[in-house]
């Protein structure tokens, strides 16, 4: 969903919704958001209830969300937002003050597209908000899958379960090279193909195993067993 301020009419806008605690945290992040042609802040929650209410009043594509609010926290709204299929396409980008945090592992569980520690630098907060916003990347990958790698066998133990029967073998090795990280162009570069066909393979594995980003795709391929940190080293 996107918006044209007066004046760009012909550029389409990323619309953001602020959900934290701190208003001078809100205060910085909506300074250096709206600084930007494409993208516009178009609510403030602080606290996850209202970050909630908002995302269904304003159907923003991205909530930045902090992790630890009072009342409902973040992890909790974020399970709200991604369960309701009126949201199917608002993306949550969480926030933390530490790039390891169990809270950020169990956030991505419960189907935040990717994170940001609170002191990312501002080309790489705008970068995440759009990389978000499309859905077709991890936001810092090498961090998120540090983070997953070290909690993911903490979490359960391995379960590939039925989902995964109805990929193919060419599918479950393009599923595992999300998992480890890689880019579309990297996967293509990997198995010898074009990256429009890698690209087309990551989609219909997303589809088959409904998931909502490549976020939730190397969630699932950890917690399948079907990779293992460092598998790719």
């Amino acid at each position: 969903m996107t918006a044209t301020r007066p004046g760009h009419q012909d550029t389409p806008r990323v619309r953001v919704l602020l959900a934290d605690d701190q208003r001078l945290v809100r205060a910085g992040f909506r300074s250096i958001l709206e600084d930007e042609d494409d993208i516009t802040v178009v609510g403030e929650a602080s606290d996850g209830a209202e970050a909630v209410r908002l995302a269904h009043e304003l159907h923003p594509d991205v909530v930045l969300m902090d992790i630890r609010m009072p009342g409902l926290d973040g992890l909790a709204a974020t399970r709200e937002i991604v369960a309701d299929a009126r949201l199917a396409d608002v993306r949550v980008l969480i926030l933390t003050t530490f790039d390891v945090d169990d809270h950020v592992y169990g956030a991505l569980r419960a189907g935040a597209s990717g994170f940001l520690v609170k002191d990312t630098e501002p080309m790489e907060l705008l970068h995440g908000v759009r990389v978000c916003a499309r859905g077709d990347a991890l936001i810092a990958p090498t961090v998120t899958r540090r983070l997953i790698a070290e909690f993911a066998g903490r979490a359960r133990q391995p379960d590939p379960g039925p989902r995964l029967n109805g990929l193919t073998d060419r599918e479950r090795e393009v599923m595992a090279l999300v998992g480890a990280g890689l880019s579309n162009d990297e996967i293509a570069e990997r198995l010898v193909v074009s990256p429009a066909t890698a690209k087309t393979h990551v989609s219909r594995v997303m589809t088959k195993l409904a998931v909502r980003d490549r976020a939730q795709l190397v969630v699932l391929a950890y917690e399948s067993g079907m990779i293992t940190p460092g598998w790719l080293a």
